[in-house]
């Protein structure tokens, strides 16, 4: 099976049902169908072929969702990239991912020319939205296409796409997910999410994340409508949930926590429709949680996982989450048991399976992990062992197989759902004359669940204050990435080979936390 086969099977058996509204705009699955068509048709029409790779730079949008299917269609791999990185930071993906064509929105358009002489291989870039110098129009790009498929028909073992992940060195890596492997993912949500036809999902988490993209795969596989907002808008995500039909919403942490305090009235609104939240990729308060499910009176569901393995290696369901505030407080601190299909083992440094209750890394096996890394076969061999994926996080499993997430031994930092390489902020900081070294930690926070914080060491003589310094890496890194705040000290610790203990960096600031991580 491949990913667009439900889409075309909902859109033959409910032509006329809605496919996805955003604002004024809505179509139907026959009308989606039409589109989809169209837009792969340009793609082949531009010369490219099964297997090349397409780019999209984009807020959420209904082009976004048909971007996915379209590209299925005709073979073509979508490479999503995340909007608030810099240009640099698309231009390296651009070339490594060897992208043939760009489409994004106009205002990003205009934003890539300072980078758009370095890309090697992108030789076609179309414009969603206003027109822009040099760049084709959406409208003229799928103009006289024809409204039927293409004649490529693709392997269940064939690239879906390639969705970028910070690495430990600093650069991205491309994860290459398989038709077959997003299939899985999608037939294992049906048993945490259900998903049923006409059922509205609300996509406001960001589209080039694997979640959002997972989430809008599962509702067209239940023949169910999405509800797309660009961008999270407390009040507006609040009022879709109250007034607009919403069935199933994710939501990472942060945005729970903003809507329960930024939206005066979200305790007084009705949430009839609204049957279950999914969230992820970070921690969640437990008071906090407990007051959503007082607030929005539906099911919760938290999904731990990651790219590579397509999104969820492990759900911590409804009935978990009634079992925590019944009395069972310690589930919430748990990322659930294995998906359907899943194992989950804890190894020591040896590689040895370690006991439950002991901690060490997460390995990871299932039908939906990645096919491995574009390009890096070192990097892919280190990651998936023997069919394992060794996540970088640390964990312990309990008697009754709930996974405990405890720690990154990668040092990964999620603020707001974004996943940070401190490597990355690191080699900004570094280019400042005055700092001697550097090291970057993820400190709780009570909005994002972790902030990014600079601890530096100066040069001999130099000064530097911290709002210098903040200000010097603007420009330089993803807003998200910059660092929040700063520490000065007199040199970093380190154990007798000369690794920094970031640990030990860390230690004050989780002092008397549980949890440390999601």
């Amino acid at each position: 099976m491949l990913l667009h086969d439900t889409f075309d099977y909902s859109a033959r058996e409910f032509p006329d049902a809605e496919f996805a509204t955003q604002g004024a705009r809505s179509l139907t699955y026959a009308e989606a169908r039409t589109q989809v068509h169209q837009i792969a048709n340009a793609l082949v029409a531009k010369g490219l072929a099964p297997g090349d790779r397409a780019a999209l730079l984009s807020k959420n949008s209904i082009e976004h969702a048909l971007w996915y299917y379209a590209c299925s269609k005709a073979g073509v791999v979508p490479v999503p990239l995340n909007y608030r990185l810099a240009p640099p930071e698309w231009s390296y993906i651009l070339n490594d991912a060897g992208a043939k064509l760009v489409w994004a929105q106009d205002a990003f358009a205009g934003a890539l020319a300072p980078v758009r002489g370095e890309l090697t291989a992108a030789k076609h870039f179309v414009a969603i939205g206003a027109d822009v110098p040099g760049w084709e129009n959406y409208e003229a790009f799928v103009a006289g296409q024809p409204a039927t498929p293409p004649a490529h028909r693709g392997k269940p073992e064939d690239d879906l796409y390639q969705m970028y992940t910070s690495g430990t060195t600093g650069r991205p890596k491309g994860a290459v997910l398989t038709h077959r492997a997003v299939i899985a993912q999608l037939h294992q949500a049906m048993h945490g999410f259900g998903g049923r036809p006409g059922e509205r999902t609300l996509i406001v988490a960001p589209l080039y994340h694997a979640a959002a993209g997972v989430t809008t795969f599962a509702a067209i596989h239940a023949a169910g409508a999405l509800y797309i907002q660009e961008e999270f808008v407390p009040a507006e995500v609040v009022r879709a949930m109250s007034e607009e039909r919403i069935a199933i919403a994710l939501l990472v942490p942060a945005m729970i926590q903003f809507c329960l305090v930024a939206v005066p009235d979200v305790a007084k609104r009705r949430y009839d429709a609204l049957r279950l939240i999914a969230y992820g990729a970070s921690p969640i308060a437990e008071q906090t949680l407990a007051r959503a499910m007082e607030v929005f009176g539906c099911d919760f569901i938290q999904a731990y996982g990651m790219t590579e393995t397509t999104a969820a290696a492990t759900y911590l369901m409804p009935a978990d989450h009634r079992r925590a505030l019944a009395g069972e407080a310690k589930l919430l601190l748990s990322a659930g048991r294995p998906v359907l299909g899943t194992e989950i083992k804890i190894v020591g440094s040896d590689g040895t399976i370690l006991p439950n209750g002991e901690i060490g890394e997460i390995a990871i096996r299932g039908p939906q992990v990645m096919r491995g890394y574009w390009n890096l076969p070192e990097a892919t061999a280190e990651a998936l062992q023997d069919g394992w994926m060794h996540t970088g996080d640390a964990g312990i499993v309990d008697d009754q197989g709930f996974l405990f997430v405890q720690d990154r031994t990668k040092d990964m930092i999620v603020s707001g759902g974004e996943n940070i390489y401190p490597r990355e902020v690191e080699d900004v900081l570094y280019r400042h004359p005055a700092i001697a070294e550097a090291a970057v930690i993820g400190v709780p926070d009570d909005k994002w669940g972790e902030a990014v914080k600079a601890v530096v060491v100066l040069k001999s003589g130099q000064m530097l204050d911290a709002k210098e310094l903040l200000h010097f890496c603007d420009g330089q890194l993803a807003g998200y990435k910059r660092p929040r705040s700063v520490e000065f000290i007199d040199a970093l610790p380190r154990n007798p080979s000369g690794k920094v203990l970031k640990r030990e960096l860390r230690e004050k600031y989780w002092a008397g936390r549980t949890r440390q991580v999601g």
